[in-house]
């Protein structure tokens, strides 16, 4: 397996985004899933801020399949320039748990998302037909918002433990189901993977994100595992589920 990193421009003039890319040895075009990095905790220690993530356990997964897996950093994260702006307070004492202020740094996400498919688009090693969004926490509820936000882009979305807000905020129970409940309109079958000890979403809250998901008109299957946020470091507890979906999406001739 090969790591690439490179730039992309952002939509905000002058900005670039880091991207990291596992690739598998065999010529292209691969299927690819684009795969969101979640928050930094409490978003209280910026050292955090500059860690690029990449887990290899994802990698690793995908490439072994064909697929090529792409981990963007959002703005002001990993090696990506621009400030990190993702619903901090303006107190400088971490996430916000105010609605307007979290639901605007999850604006500013999407707005990432959107320039990693624009240069998607230009490229001729990525099979255009099998595109894919997954993500781990603030990263798996961006993948399923995203997916209805933009219909017709993605095959397939996957959640690992996905929420924006943890329940240390009593606005979670608000702006979880708010911003979920925009992945409806995708079309598409979803996978939610969560894990039934979480330590910052509980599971009936995360069932109710996908209830409310599916009562918007949604797709998709969830799949609990004992096991807390740390379940995308756990594939034993995943990997059927998840090649089952692969299976699935890529074979339907209507996904």
């Amino acid at each position: 397996m090969k790591y690439q990193k490179f730039f992309i421009p952002s939509g905000e003039a002058g900005v670039r985004l880091e991207v990291v890319a596992a690739k598998p040895q065999h010529d292209g075009p691969y299927p690819t899933i684009i795969f969101n990095h979640g928050s930094t905790g409490r978003g209280q220690s910026k050292a955090l801020y500059s860690r690029t993530i990449c887990p290899a356990v994802i990698g690793n997964y995908f490439v072994e399949r064909g697929w090529m897996a792409l981990f963007p950093q959002r703005r002001g994260r990993g090696k990506s320039e621009g400030i990190y702006g993702e619903g901090l307070a303006p107190d400088g004492s971490g996430y916000s748990c105010n609605v307007d202020i979290a639901i605007a740094g999850f604006e500013r996400a999407v707005e990432d998302v959107d320039s990693v498919v624009r240069y998607l688009r230009e490229q001729p090693d990525v099979d255009q037909d099998q595109l894919a969004i997954g993500g781990v926490s603030r990263g798996g509820i961006l993948a399923i918002a995203y997916a209805g936000m933009r219909p017709n882009t993605f095959r397939g979305a996957v959640n690992f433990n996905g929420g924006w807000l943890g329940r240390g905020c009593p606005s979670h129970e608000t702006v979880n189901p708010l911003i979920f409940e925009r992945g409806a309109p995708s079309g598409i079958s979803t996978l939610w993977l969560h894990g039934s000890h979480d330590q910052y979403y509980r599971i009936g809250h995360c069932r109710g994100n996908f209830e409310r998901f599916l009562s918007a008109g949604g797709q998709g299957k969830f799949v609990t595992a004992p096991m807390g946020h740390a379940l995308m470091f756990k594939p034993a507890l995943w990997r059927d589920h998840l090649d089952q979906y692969l299976s699935d999406i890529t074979m339907s001739p209507n996904s």
